[in-house]
């Protein structure tokens, strides 16, 4: 395995020398950097002739304008990158990083929250397969896929930017939309439970009265500008997050198990009352401290209580405690929503990756910064989760069909078992391939929505160097990008010996 790493990194570092390379000479011959001092007017345009061509090294050959790009990136390995400046003198490292950190904010986000939308809906469209639920979701996962960005963006901008922000100043609800609502999350619920048509009917039946009832109590206490889920919320998701998990993935039977994980639930409710208003006004020092002793607290209790299935208890408690821990945290955010709308009336921000000058404190700038990330994170997710949607039930269906998951439910074995241990696992692997790919395309193809959304990102950074023919901002996209490429598809093939360990030989 290290002779074949060693081997890869090797097969990588060359073709990413090749491309730096022609990159560089197509980028320095698409246009003169310096055409529009040549038409300018100004009394000093000689001298600033002088400098930019001093700044982009133009009185020098090419090859050793290349040179010495190629020697301050050598210099990354004593981590003292040297990526020059650009054709104003203003040096391409901050710039860099300022920008990938403005994309990578946005592009992790997004690829997560595609995966695991994607993944999910996949394997329920493949246990499923040709039903109502299939053929609506087939249908979604075509026309998301086709759907040009820049036009998705824009209609969020109008739709889910602008006519929010006209909304939130009189949030409430008409009974007529409280029904529509309803009537459509009611449609989507019974096609995703499926069953009967009776089933389908009361479950239907069901939502559209809870949903309703809800929907009216919200708008009538004016819930969604001071919004709160207390104690009373976290507690009901953490016991199904711990009865869910345990039943999905080691049987409702295994007592110790859940026992482990309602323990930990518990723990985690109780915890609830000391600790939240302890991050009222926190620090992210203090929050990353509380995680680990998450971490800590729940994976003890699992393996403590675990006895012959303690690996399964860990783990199924360490996704409990989490899941409690996030939950706290997002009610401690969102109980500090109308603080934020008495500094920014109108909330979501349809321009800019940050309000300048926000003056409010921790969880009004956190909250400001998670509607800067909001419509973005939106539209890559759309177009993301619907190639996910496919790959995964298209390699769900080819593994159910196999020898072996026949073979495993002849002898008796729960379809629950036949589903996540036997199947799910084996269709990771051409899923593996497509989550690194994307993930490292994604930080090169946000272009258009950075552009659309206002975002100073690598996209923005790109597109700029390129239409000044300035070679540094561009090379240095191409360096983030390309390693990014190199490093997901290593990690790819890490996961295939993960996943498959026929494949270690």
């Amino acid at each position: 395995m290290t002779r074949y790493i060693l081997r890869r990194l090797g097969v990588s570092f060359l073709v990413l020398l090749g491309g730096s390379l022609l990159l560089f000479v197509l980028t320095i011959n698409s246009g003169d950097p310096l055409e529009d001092l040549r038409e300018s007017n100004a009394e000093n345009r000689d001298y600033l002739i002088q400098q930019r061509t001093a700044y982009m090294g133009l009185d020098q050959p090419w090859y050793s304008r290349y040179w010495d790009w190629l020697t301050g990136v050598s210099k990354c390995v004593a981590l003292n990158c040297d990526l020059g400046t650009n054709r104003n003198g203003v040096d391409v490292g901050s710039m860099l990083g300022a920008a990938a950190s403005s994309t990578l904010r946005l592009v992790v986000f997004a690829t997560v929250i595609a995966i695991v939308v994607g993944i999910i809906v996949g394997i329920l469209t493949a246990i499923r397969q040709y039903s109502g639920f299939d053929y609506v979701v087939t249908f979604l996962a075509f026309l998301f896929y086709s759907l040009p960005v820049f036009w998705v963006a824009v209609l969020l901008k109008e739709y889910a930017g602008i006519e929010f922000n006209n909304w939130m100043r009189e949030p409430t609800l008409t009974p007529v939309q409280i029904i529509l609502i309803a009537v459509i999350l009611g449609f989507i619920l019974q096609a995703v439970l499926g069953g009967h048509w009776k089933r389908r009917l009361l479950t239907a039946g069901i939502a559209l009265v809870v949903i309703a009832g809800a929907l009216a109590y919200f708008s009538s206490v004016e819930w969604f500008r001071r919004p709160m889920l207390g104690i009373g919320f976290v507690a009901l998701v953490g016991i199904a997050a711990a009865v869910g998990s345990t039943a999905l993935f080691s049987g409702i039977n295994n007592r110790k198990v859940l026992y482990a994980t309602l323990t930990t639930a518990g723990v985690g409710i109780l915890a609830y009352l000391p600790v939240r208003p302890l991050i009222d006004e926190p620090t992210w020092l203090l929050l990353i401290g509380l995680f680990v002793l998450t971490i800590v607290v729940s994976y003890a209790i699992g393996w403590f209580m675990g006895g012959y299935s303690r690996k399964a208890a860990a783990n199924l408690s360490l996704f409990t405690g989490v899941s409690i821990a996030f939950l706290t945290f997002i009610d401690a955010a969102v109980a500090h929503w109308g603080s934020m709308l008495a500094l920014k009336p109108r909330p979501i921000s349809t321009i800019g990756s940050q309000t300048p000058n926000f003056p409010g404190g921790f969880w009004e700038t956190l909250l400001d910064l998670g509607a800067q990330i909001l419509l973005p994170t939106i539209v890559l997710t759309l177009i993301s989760v619907a190639s996910y949607t496919r790959y995964t039930r298209s390699s769900m269906l080819e593994v159910l069909n196999q020898d072996y998951i026949r073979t495993a439910r002849s002898k008796g074995l729960s379809e629950r078992v036949v589903i996540v241990k036997h199947g799910f696992r084996n269709a990771l692997i051409p899923i593996t391939t497509i989550v690194a790919f994307d993930f490292a395309g994604l930080i090169g193809g946000a272009v258009i929505t950075e552009k659309v959304f206002g975002w100073k990102g690598m996209g923005e950074m790109f597109e700029t160097g390129l239409r000044a023919v300035d070679p540094a901002p561009v090379m240095a996209f191409f360096l983030v990008t390309g390693t990014a490429a190199i490093v997901m598809n290593l990690i790819a093939d890490l996961a295939y010996a993960a996943l498959d360990p026929r494949i270690r030989r």
